[in-house]
């Protein structure tokens, strides 16, 4: 080979490597539009979106591959960050894969649907498709302390489930109706991105349990044991260039390496106490 036809031979090789770009897009945290004493959201719709769009646009883009981290959250946002990520990959003809890493139970299995194909690890926690609604009773302790509840409202439904007034019944139907609905929007999604590869009955799947990536994997509800790297470069070949999405930092937290000092405080306090709750669920 000449030393002409060499250097063509590099440039030619170097073109088609970078034609295989694989974005990871991080769908790491507790999804909610946002969490009492916070000021950002964790998982939101809002929070996404720009990730979202700087994925889908990334030249010469050959599949997004969501990394999934979530023990679940707000339903809304899940489904909305569900719908906008496939209207993205359906706009620009772009494959989607799920790979999950510690978690993906309840709203974060709900994201893993987002792809016809799903990976995990062994060890992976992966299912809780169900629904809950959770609170405290404190009629009691205003009793021993003698204070009376006073509530005037229009509308007899109006003060559901109050934390301060005895439990009803019909507040237990209303709230029982609400998440019958959400549920089987959850159990439907379920089954149309997993269609035939689900191997164990309704009622197992849907009853709330959750279980290791490779009973997961038994049941249907992954397609393979694997991490991101190891996969894609299976499916695409040795010379993808992969690109991570991450947030950007503020130019405060850039120069200085910290955020502005009350909210940034707040913010991280919050934030670890409510995922350190949801991820301890599942023993993380």
């Amino acid at each position: 080979m000449s030393k002409k036809q060499n250097i063509w031979s590099r440039i030619t090789s170097m073109f088609k490597r970078s034609k295989k770009n694989i974005v990871i897009l991080n769908l790491h945290g507790v999804i909610g539009s946002h969490n009492i004493g916070l000021k950002k959201p964790s998982l939101s719709i809002h929070a996404l979106k720009k990730d979202i769009d700087k994925a889908f646009e990334t030249p010469r883009l050959t599949a997004v591959a969501l990394s999934i981290n979530s023990p679940g959250g707000a339903p809304v946002q899940a489904e909305l960050i569900t719908k906008y990520i496939l209207k993205s990959a359906s706009k620009h003809n772009v494959p989607l894969y799920s790979f999950v890493e510690d978690v993906a139970a309840s709203g974060g299995y709900w994201l893993a649907c987002c792809s016809k194909e799903i990976y995990a690890s062994r060890s992976s926690i992966i299912g809780s498709i169900g629904v809950i609604s959770s609170g405290f009773g404190f009629v009691d302790t205003i009793k021993k302390l003698g204070i009376k509840r006073r509530v005037i409202t229009q509308g007899k439904n109006k003060s559901i489930y109050d934390p301060f007034l005895p439990e009803k019944e019909s507040d237990k139907e209303i709230i029982e109706s609400i998440q019958k609905d959400i549920h089987q929007e959850f159990k439907d999604l379920v089954e149309a991105s997993r269609k035939n590869k689900l191997k164990a009955s309704a009622d197992k799947l849907f009853n709330g349990e959750f279980w290791s990536g490779s009973k997961a994997l038994d049941m249907g509800l992954i397609d393979g044991i694997g991490d991101v790297y190891t996969i894609m470069e299976e499916r695409y070949g040795k010379d993808v260039k992969f690109h991570l999405i991450e947030k950007e930092e503020s130019w405060l937290k850039k120069k200085l390496g910290v955020s502005s000092a009350f909210d940034g405080f707040i913010d991280s306090f919050f934030m670890k106490i409510k995922e350190r709750v949801d991820f301890n669920k599942f023993g993380l």
